[in-house]
């Protein structure tokens, strides 16, 4: 079994295929972190807790007979706060004195077989899933004595997927009302600083921009305070070891499975150990909990990788596609669509849409989006957010004729919402302006012409569910596009008591996936593709309602190169959003690629495409189908990183099987040297591959070892273009 109590050492001892995590029952109860690495068969490990003798600086606890022991240098494995560690801390928990001393005792625990759901004041949150037999789990019961506060540490271990789940439930035991002001859902020490931080950082139209850098002494951090995660920083990291690469060395990541303020610290103390920290950021973060109540953390999700960035990579891709998308079409084939925005933008109407279709209809596309514009006063970004009904002067004949001749032309349809955010001119706001986000005594501001509506409400939720159920249930709709266009600003709620306003950010965000869930449970045929000015709200607790994300709102294919490269560090290429687009940058081979690396789709008027174009997208349609096993549930390698190499940038899906191979190579900037060979990865080194354009015959240990050539004659390749190779083995 992946979870083991050894009584007699007091070790919890947590294995999957690659790693072992340990920690123990120390002297006084205190939970002591202990190993997180590689596997090992060892449970003697009590040993590694101890960092040298402690400083005359840094208290002991009263009673212990353990003279090497000082909570401001042992490795916890749940920090408190004000307890003699005076390091950054996990859990702060301000009592009915006044003060914030937090110090948690083991009390019990229990193993389990499946995984439990979370959930919070009657909200599913979005979290991994398993049924029995496919993850154990840990749940381990600490106290605070003073406080009465009980924190259940919950790890559900998933074995084949390298991977581990954590999460933290808090119970106020007490007989006192108390205050939460950090409630991190994971803390992770580490013995050695010889690690590089890798994480993504971007803004619009520019997300996901890796960068690498080592640990330094002191705290570093990413964060949002936007309430939603953001473009700036994404809610993930990795600890790459010094000289881990793509297919060597180790990795550690983790991410955190929420759609709203959140903070991954990492503070590395005076004797050279880090201490990880991830959760919901604790500023204008304070939750009242009374006796009786109980607060749950989002899910983090680490993984172990021994083999470098790469499988890393892989095993949160396929932990995600099969244990946190719980939409049927995480696994179901989803269509070819072209969306009207980057075309139309608001000039547009049903006859427009219908020539769209027919067009789009002749190059093999299966659906037609109907993006922003289609409801209420909706000319421009100043009018109609929060009306939710047809306008009838722009779609004659109401919506119902419009998809009628749009289903007659051979394709699926699907519509764009924005339920989140309402415009001051709007019916909605007219009739209740007390219902947007707003900080009393404040002026509001405006970005892209709305304020955001507040989600914490129960009533403005259900006023928001009706209507999109009066459209989406009374006609054939079959995908909706999710956006959210602004983040928050002055934010308070005017029904929460001054005491309660800092939980204001995390009720916005239960309230979102509480709309959002009651949407596609309604609607289960759905396919949910969500936005946020592009990647903006690119996370793993969107992914749980929505298989795939709008990547970013920039379709150009070489900037698109370094985007898609850093979300695939943690999120599955089948979940990427990527269309061609009207971009001139590139032909249209090489927007077709790029595309293909993620959910292929089209944006852009096909009216205007030239007949040459027309034949491309035809056969770019043939490749999404010919190969959307391959790159929806194959294995990616990303083998040149667009950001690091100044010409080239290369990928490749390998299947499940080993038995198919698709590389692709983008050219950014013409090499000063025609000759190039491509080292692929992942291949079986007994199989014999062949190259399905040329027929040429290879090993997958040639593949591998040597490489494919993709020497060109002068004038060698061109900027912006592109070459795919497709090899079957044998």
């Amino acid at each position: 079994m992946p979870i083991l109590f050894q009584p007699e050492n007091q070790l919890f001892k947590l294995d999957t295929k690659t790693s072992t995590y340990a920690f123990m029952v120390h002297e006084q109860n205190y939970l002591v972190h202990l190993y997180y690495g590689p596997k090992i068969p060892d449970t003697q490990l009590k040993h590694l807790m101890y960092r040298g003798w402690y400083d005359s600086l840094s208290p002991r606890p009263r009673g212990m007979e353990d003279r090497r022991f000082s909570l401001d240098s042992i490795p916890q494995e749940y920090s408190g706060t004000s307890n003699g560690d005076f390091r950054i801390s996990a859990l702060e928990v301000r009592g009915q004195a006044g003060d914030t001393v937090t110090d948690l005792r083991y009390v019990g625990h229990r193993v389990f077989s499946g995984k439990p759901g979370l959930a919070m004041e009657g909200v599913t949150m979005p979290a991994t899933f398993a049924g029995e037999g496919e993850a154990q789990t840990l749940e381990v019961e600490t106290v605070d004595a003073v406080t009465g506060v009980k924190a259940f540490l919950l790890y559900t271990v998933f074995e084949n997927y390298g991977a581990m789940a954590r999460s933290v439930r808090l119970e106020n035991a007490g007989s006192a009302p108390v205050s939460l002001e950090r409630a991190y859902s994971l803390c992770l020490e580490l013995p050695t600083m010889d690690y590089d931080m890798v994480h993504m950082y971007g803004r619009w139209a520019k997300e996901n921009t890796v960068v690498r850098h080592p640990l330094q002494h002191g705290i570093q951090a990413i964060q949002s305070k936007r309430g939603m995660t953001g473009p700036n920083h994404n809610p993930f990291v990795a600890l790459a070891r010094e000289g881990t690469g793509e297919e060597n060395g180790q990795a550690i990541g983790v991410n955190l499975v929420y759609s709203g303020n959140f903070s991954m610290e990492i503070e590395v103390d005076t004797l050279g150990c880090p201490r990880l920290l991830a959760g919901i950021n604790p500023a204008s973060f304070c939750w009242r909990l009374e006796p009786g109540q109980s607060f749950t953390t989002p899910e983090a999700v680490m993984v172990f990788s021994e083999n470098g960035l790469g499988a890393m990579s892989r095993d949160f891709h396929r932990l995600y596609m099969d244990h946190l998308m719980t939409s049927r079409w995480a696994k179901q084939k989803r269509p070819i669509l072209i969306n009207d925005w980057e075309a139309a933008v608001f000039d547009f109407d049903d006859q427009l849409l219908v020539e769209f279709a027919q067009e789009a209809k002749k190059l093999g596309v299966e659906m037609l989006v109907m993006d922003d514009g289609w409801f209420g006063a909706r000319n421009d970004d100043s009018h109609g957010l929060g009306d939710w009904r047809v306008n009838e002067d722009k779609l004659k004949g109401g919506l119902q004729s419009l998809i009628h001749r749009v289903n007659a032309a051979g394709l699926k349809f699907g519509i764009w919402y924005e339920p989140e955010m309402v415009n001051p001119d709007s019916d909605l706001y007219r009739a209740h302006p007390d219902w947007i986000i707003q900080a009393k005594g404040r002026v509001n501001s405006l970005s892209r012409n709305q304020c955001v509506l507040d989600m914490t409400r129960e009533e403005v939720r259900d006023n928001i569910f009706q209507q999109m159920a009066d459209v989406v249930g009374s006609h054939n709709i079959e995908y909706i596009k999710w956006d959210c266009n602004r983040n928050i600003s002055e934010a308070g709620n005017l029904q929460l008591p001054p005491e309660r306003q800092g939980e204001f950010f995390h009720r916005y965000v239960l309230g979102v996936y509480d709309l959002m869930g009651r949407v596609t449970q309604a609607f289960p045929h759905i396919l949910l593709e969500n936005c946020s000015s592009g990647g903006a709200r690119f996370d793993a607790g969107m992914l749980y309602y929505s298989p795939q994300i709008w990547t970013s709102d920039c379709t150009d294919p070489i900037e698109r190169l370094t985007i898609q490269f850093g979300a695939s560090l943690c999120y599955p290429a089948s979940s990427m959003g990527a269309h061609v687009s009207a971009s001139s940058r590139a032909g249209f081979q090489t927007k077709g690629a790029v595309a293909l690396m993620g959910s292929h789709g089209f944006e852009l008027d096909p009216r205007k495409l030239t007949q040459e174009e027309k034949e491309a997208a035809r056969a770019q349609v043939q490749e999404y189908h010919k190969y959307y096993d391959l790159t929806h549930y194959g294995d990616l390698y990303r083998l040149t990183d667009p950001a690091v190499h100044p010409f080239f940038c290369d990928w490749a899906f390998v299947s499940p099987d080993k038995n198919q191979v698709l590389f692709t190579r983008v050219v950014m900037r013409k090499p000063e040297n025609y000759f190039q060979y491509r080292r692929l990865a992942g291949l079986d080194p007994e199989k014999f591959y062949v190259d399905q354009e040329t027929g040429d015959r290879y090993s997958g240990a040639l593949l591998m070892n040597v490489g494919i050539d993709l020497s060109q004659p002068w004038p060698g390749p061109e900027d912006g273009s592109s070459v795919t190779k497709y090899f079957v083995a044998e």
